[in-house]
């Protein structure tokens, strides 16, 4: 009797990532494409049942055919059943990417769950209860049908639904499609697939958020998974193991400066824990006091290491300037530069933290013009 199911969501496909400059952005969105296929293979491997993509299969309603095509191509190497359903980037309305899809004439084995009726798989062994979205945000339980739904009483009951799980979820996620954590009991449900999320979660029982199996932010919340889900019968407690997928990783390093620090050695020190660098996107929060002399060092190992990451983002809004005794013989010419820099790094040393302030921010405006080194 057993089931087994690839749970997925949130793939956002035709993501324009326009907030990463450059070629990544380019890079991620044709990354998407590569983890689907990367998880048909491994519902080959796994010898799923089915495929449930738990909403916002595509980033908006408005995304290119040419994205509707590489998202059927990458979809090929499993042909066993895949499960799409809308979600609230991509709800179904009169005119929408799935009617599109439609006209293009996706094999038979791509089932769109564009209505919130029973969907009969595995040969009647399971039934997949969907709550398609037919409006980015609603304010009702898009899943309250499936309490009254009818089904064989042998088969296994799936819901599958895309909104926030209400109060198991931080406060911003509850504003908008709302799900009763009780939805699996009330509905009888042997598991309730899940997508909004895009964190790995399980919020409730036999409640899961797959989250995204491709990041797209710097995250706190375990993305980059899909689950695989064994289901043993009616009533038994659902087998869930999570398998990473993706093929960019995101992360937030926090690196503390002291003003004696060798700041380049210090980032290197960092970042040369990462194991493929191509494939990396980082944000890198620096704090901390730095000598002046040691801002070229330091946007000279931020630049190298842009070039060898995949994105590198900078946050360099908690380092401050601390001028150093040996900062003033470099900017001293014994002419006007010096005698400025003198009076400077002496209001620095001041009890007046306003001034102090004001006084770092003009040397450190001072070196930059100088050293030609970009202010932070």
């Amino acid at each position: 009797m057993t089931v087994r199911l690839l749970h997925t969501a949130d793939w956002q496909l035709g993501k324009p990532f326009a907030n990463i400059p450059g070629d990544a952005g380019a890079l991620l969105r044709e990354a998407r494409f590569a983890t689907i296929r990367r998880i048909a293979a491994l519902a080959v491997e796994r010898r799923v049942d089915a495929v449930l993509v738990a909403g916002d299969v595509f980033d908006g309603n408005e995304v290119s055919d040419a994205t509707l095509h590489k998202a059927l191509q990458a979809m090929g190497g499993f042909t066993r059943p895949w499960v799409l359903l809308p979600g609230n980037h991509d709800a179904h309305l009169a005119e929408c990417v799935w009617t599109r899809l439609a006209r293009l004439g996706p094999p038979g084995n791509v089932v769109v769950a564009a209505t919130a009726a029973p969907i009969p798989l595995a040969d009647g062994r399971l039934v997949v209860l969907p709550a398609p979205l037919t409006a980015r945000r609603t304010h009702d339980d898009p899943t309250v049908w499936m309490d009254g739904a009818a089904t064989p009483a042998a088969a296994l009951r799936v819901g599958l639904a895309h909104g926030a799980v209400q109060g198991r979820l931080p406060a911003a996620a509850d504003s908008s499609n709302p799900i009763d954590p009780a939805r699996a009991d009330r509905a009888r449900l042997d598991y309730l697939a899940l997508g909004d999320w895009h964190g790995t979660l399980e919020v409730a029982p036999r409640t899961w958020y797959s989250g995204t199996p491709e990041p797209d932010r710097f995250p706190q919340n375990e993305p980059g998974n899909v689950l695989i889900v064994e289901l043993p019968g009616p009533g038994l407690a659902p087998q869930v193991e999570a398998v990473p997928v993706a093929t960019y990783h995101w992360s937030t390093l926090t690196l503390r400066i002291a003003p004696d620090d060798d700041p380049a050695q210090r980032v290197d020190r960092v970042l040369l824990g990462i194991a493929e660098p191509s494939r990396a996107l980082v944000r890198l929060v620096l704090e901390g006091e730095i000598g002046l002399a040691g801002h070229a060092a330091l946007e000279a190992a931020l630049a190298r290491w842009a070039a060898l990451l995949c994105h590198l983002q900078s946050d360099t809004a908690g380092l401050t300037a601390a001028p150093l005794p040996g900062d003033l013989a470099q900017i001293d010419d014994g002419g006007i530069v010096g005698m400025v820099a003198r009076r400077l790094i002496a209001r620095a040393a001041e009890d007046d933290a306003a001034q102090r302030a004001d006084a770092a921010l003009a040397l450190r405006l001072l070196w930059s013009a100088l050293a030609r080194v970009p202010v932070a």
